[in-house]
């Protein structure tokens, strides 16, 4: 496997940089398509777009409106922009598994490519409840599974690009066998640079031990797109002490609002500056759930605080 530290593929400053801010349902306390506790699709376009905001993704299919013309009116009318799908994936499970994949992937995919938005983020399924903690599979995989981990998340890639004209970029996740340094980068290695891209998200990253910035110098090319997130070391050192999964560990604060939290996001803009390249940057701190009127007010200081690092 490459090391973080032996590889770079980073290109010179250059004022062509671009990188598109935005937000995501998940800032909201979102984290499921139909859910009391959350606060309703139509406030959530509002505060999004209220708090200085013209991206957003999807969110859990379903949360907002599935019907396109819908969903364009209703973003259009706030000036905003649709940015990403999302989906869930247990690819590791094998072939036999594809089938029920690709139909999920399909509806989420032609949501997507309907809103006008080219990525689609895939997150790989939990090895453990994120909800109740419940220990569901083993939490690391076999070479067999990390083989068709790898080679059905190609085919997943070239098939949505083909049909759909959407770039997946798969997303390191806690509690999922995606996580750390290790996994990202045996991830990376055993997939065509051509099918796969990663979504790095700077919370999650941090969150299971890694370093956002060596990953962008050293895996440059393959970062497509970010997702914005700091974790509180306090409250993480205690996650880790205790063992305790994803979901409580975000009701006891451990995403928190920036720039309270680690990684700094100065340096993780910075590097991603250097790879020259469209990407966006779409801020999510899990709050699920959450107060309904706390968002907006972390929002608009989130927004103020990334232009003061220029984005």
């Amino acid at each position: 496997m490459t090391s973080l530290s032996s590889r770079s593929s980073q290109s010179p400053d250059s004022p062509l940089s671009r990188i598109r801010v935005g937000s995501a349902p998940d800032s909201w306390g979102v984290w499921f398509p139909d859910d009391p506790v959350q606060v309703p699709w139509r406030r959530f376009l509002d505060e999004v777009a209220e708090a200085g905001y013209e991206w957003i993704e999807l969110g859990p299919y379903g949360y907002l409106p599935i019907d396109p013309a819908v969903l364009t009116e209703e973003t259009a009318r706030r000036g905003l922009t649709v940015s990403a799908g999302t989906v869930f994936t247990d690819l590791h499970h094998g072939p036999g598994v594809w089938e029920r994949t690709w139909e999920h992937v399909s509806r989420v995919a032609a949501l997507t490519q309907a809103m006008g938005a080219r990525h689609l983020v895939v997150i790989p399924s939990f090895w453990r409840d994120d909800k109740t903690g419940e220990v569901l599979e083993p939490d690391t995989l076999t070479p067999d599974q990390w083989r068709d981990l790898t080679s059905l998340t190609e085919r997943l890639g070239r098939r949505v690009r083909e049909l759909y004209g959407l770039a997946i970029v798969v997303h390191p996740h806690a509690d999922t066998h995606i996580d750390g340094e290790e996994n990202v980068a045996r991830f990376l290695d055993g997939t065509d640079p051509s099918a796969v891209s990663l979504c790095l998200d700077t919370g999650h990253y941090a969150y299971c031990g890694g370093d956002s910035v060596e990953l962008i110098e050293t895996y440059g090319e393959r970062i497509g797109y970010l997702h914005l997130k700091q974790v509180d070391p306090r409250v993480l050192a205690g996650v880790r002490a205790n063992g305790t999964p994803f979901g409580p560990a975000v009701a006891q604060g451990v995403m928190c609002e920036p720039p309270a939290g680690v990684p700094a996001l100065e340096p993780v803009l910075a590097a991603a500056r250097k790879l020259d390249a469209d990407l966006f940057a779409i801020v999510e701190q899990d709050m699920y759930p959450c107060d309904p009127d706390r968002p907006l007010p972390i929002a608009r200081r989130t927004r103020a605080f990334l232009r003061s690092c220029g984005a």
